[in-house]
């Protein structure tokens, strides 16, 4: 009888003390999403404050505009929705993504399901066969997204001319790409 005590205590003992360690991975996993958290909220943080940055002629120009260029090596005059996310980011401390180009920034490897903070959704264009916008993404409030577009206008122009606070139907989205997830340990300075 004393045996079966014995062992019944040592099962209750080892039960006991395995729910100890999968609350310490959970307290670990709750660390990561803050973390993540707190590095979409700082992406959503830094376009917010772009917004109202306006085209100097209308013809993709202006300091602001060129500093979005620059930072995907793409000379004045060009478009700039994918140079400006690329510029979040970069102001964020990630090394990735860097890309003028709006089809790179949705490679398989990065697409997501989900309109999280600081996700990225891309429009897709019929007659350019391609996707052609992006913008970053602030909230989902039901079927429509709030997101911050760089080379944009009020009715929502891949040709704009500044950043701008948009809400478009979750149906004309083509695809969202997720670079936070999984990119932390890219980041040249963490905001930890």
């Amino acid at each position: 009888m004393a045996t079966i005590k014995l062992l019944l205590g040592i099962i209750c003992f080892a039960v006991t003390g395995s729910f100890g360690l999968l609350n310490r991975n959970l307290l670990i996993l709750g660390d990561n999403e803050l973390s993540e958290a707190k590095n979409r909220n700082l992406l959503v943080q830094i376009a917010e404050k772009e917004i109202g940055v306006r085209e100097e002629s209308g013809n993709n120009d202006g300091l602001r505009v060129e500093s979005y260029l620059s930072s995907v090596n793409l000379k004045r005059g060009q478009p700039w929705c994918a140079g400006f996310v690329s510029w979040v980011y970069a102001q964020a401390g990630y090394t990735r993504p860097r890309s003028g180009w709006t089809p790179d920034l949705f490679p398989s490897s990065r697409l997501a399901r989900s309109a999280l903070p600081g996700n990225l959704l891309g429009i897709y264009f019929p007659e350019l066969k391609r996707m052609a916008h992006v913008g970053l993404i602030v909230k989902q409030q039901g079927d429509w997204i709030i997101s911050i577009e760089g080379n944009t206008n009020v009715i929502g122009s891949r040709e704009g001319d500044g950043v701008y606070k948009k809400s478009r139907h979750i149906k004309t989205i083509y695809r969202f790409s997720d670079w936070v997830k999984e990119n932390d340990m890219n980041r040249n300075n963490l905001h930890r």
